[in-house]
């Protein structure tokens, strides 16, 4: 039996839900919020839209691993992702209007397969399970605060 293991997060940041997905979707700006560095190893399109496929690499556990990215959807209200490798990571980012931006719903979930991919999965679910996924939220918001000159 393989185990799936869930982690939610509900926040508010600066910015409109068109802006953040803006945000979530462009390759360069991903590497500035991700709590986990990777490389884009090829994209078939110029940011990350429905249907849309990329291959990137990083380290997890000490181990070099890649993944294939599925983008099941991408519009101004939602992202979601599939990101295949030894271990499963099922993305997504619902926004709505807040009265200071916009309000966020992240999730991030984890599956294992084989040994390899459990001791990933294992890995995956400590990172998340010590801040990860807020992390990941403030780096957002921090990158949509608006810097005001005066």
């Amino acid at each position: 039996m393989i185990e799936m293991r869930t982690w939610c997060l509900n926040t508010s940041v600066p910015g409109a839900p068109a802006e953040v997905i803006e945000l979530l979707t462009e390759p360069e700006a991903i590497a500035h919020w991700t709590p986990v560095p990777f490389e884009v190893i090829a994209l078939d399109s110029s940011k990350l839209q429905s249907g849309s496929h990329a291959r990137v690499a990083g380290r997890l556990a000490g181990r070099s691993v890649e993944f294939d990215v599925d983008v099941l959807e991408a519009s101004d209200e939602r992202l979601e992702l599939l990101a295949s490798g030894p271990v499963e990571l099922g993305v997504r980012y619902l926004l709505r209007p807040h009265d200071r931006g916009s309000e966020i719903d992240a999730s991030v979930s984890v599956e294992g397969r084989g040994l390899f991919g459990k001791v990933l999965a294992k890995a995956t679910e400590a990172v998340l399970a010590a801040g990860a996924l807020r992390l990941a939220l403030d780096r957002i918001a921090s990158e949509l605060r608006p810097t005001f000159a005066g």
